[in-house]
């Protein structure tokens, strides 16, 4: 077998054993195309059957000259998997990148907006247009529920369990979950089904999903980037934001406000509670209060 056909039954081991994305997979794949690149480019042939650590070590010295030390990490961390992978195969009997460690990095706080810029952001969108509708109502739900914007994206007609005051949403690894939704976003989604929504051509295969495009099909990942970028650039918003500092000013503001953070990991669907203790780091105020107000001796 050569490297392509590796990779091939790499990708269906992640889809079927791990049940990992479409954007997880290519992600991982992609680290291992690069490397097929590289022995390419160099004239190195082996199979990732006989692949050795120095040839590793080697791209890997390569990569670190185009890339910053955190995706350097990445690509190591992908590579490992794929040979964990060749491993539960019996294709090896070791993985060549065990002794090859990543690259120390601080973890990176994720930026944040204020409730007065949301608000500032969702004022500056024009109402007037059949699109504003559903923008606002694209922001109210990333901000009201704290999604990923591929949890947007797919969200679906048949998950809005508005009377029980929930949505469900299927998340990463397709695990789903069921996420509280407040009064004013529900407000926001019905007013854009009845009014807008309602009068397109929807295409076939999309009939169930929320939020659509122009030519009633699902909207894409980049155009909720694109609908953000413009608003910020409208409101003269000097910060880097994308539909992912939503959900960041979600979890922050709650923490902010009292709640815990077993309730946040819960809304948020992280797997692991030390990825939710991320926010806590973002406002020392928030700390110093929590201090002053339950230590005994403040």
């Amino acid at each position: 077998m050569n490297w392509k056909t590796y990779i091939k039954s790499y990708q269906s081991y992640l889809k079927i054993e791990r049940g990992l994305s479409k954007n997880t997979i290519e992600n991982y794949s992609f680290d291992v195309e690069r490397l097929c690149f590289f022995l390419e480019e160099n004239q190195i042939v082996i199979s990732p059957i006989k692949i050795s650590e120095e040839t590793l070590q080697q791209f890997i010295y390569s990569v670190s000259k185009e890339v910053n030390a955190r995706s350097q990490s990445r690509i190591i961390s992908g590579l490992k998997s794929f040979f964990s992978y060749m491993i539960f195969e019996d294709y090896r009997a070791d993985n060549p990148l065990e002794l090859i460690e990543a690259p120390r990095i601080g973890r990176k706080l994720p930026d944040t907006l204020s409730v007065q810029e949301i608000d500032q952001l969702i004022a500056a969108i024009d109402l007037s247009s059949p699109e504003g509708e559903r923008n606002r109502a694209i922001l109210e739900t990333l901000y009201g529920c704290g999604l990923r914007v591929s949890e947007l994206v797919s969200l679906k007609i048949s998950d809005l369990y508005f009377k029980e005051g929930f949505i469900k949403i299927t998340g990463k690894g397709n695990k789903q979950r069921f996420v509280p939704i407040g009064k004013v976003t529900q407000k926001y989604i019905e007013i854009y089904k009845d009014s807008i929504r309602l009068n397109l051509h929807i295409q076939k295969g999309h009939e169930d999903t929320v939020f659509l495009n122009r030519r009633g099909r699902q909207l894409t990942r980049a155009m909720i980037f694109t609908i953000i970028k413009e608003l910020a650039f409208k409101i003269n918003l000097n910060k880097a934001i994308s539909p992912h500092t939503f959900r960041h000013s979600f979890a922050t503001h709650l923490l902010e406000n009292g709640a815990d953070l077993r309730s946040i990991q819960l809304m948020l669907g992280h797997e692991s509670i030390t990825t939710t203790e991320i926010y806590v780091h973002l406002d020392r105020r928030h700390l110093t209060q929590i201090m002053n107000t339950f230590h005994p001796r403040k």
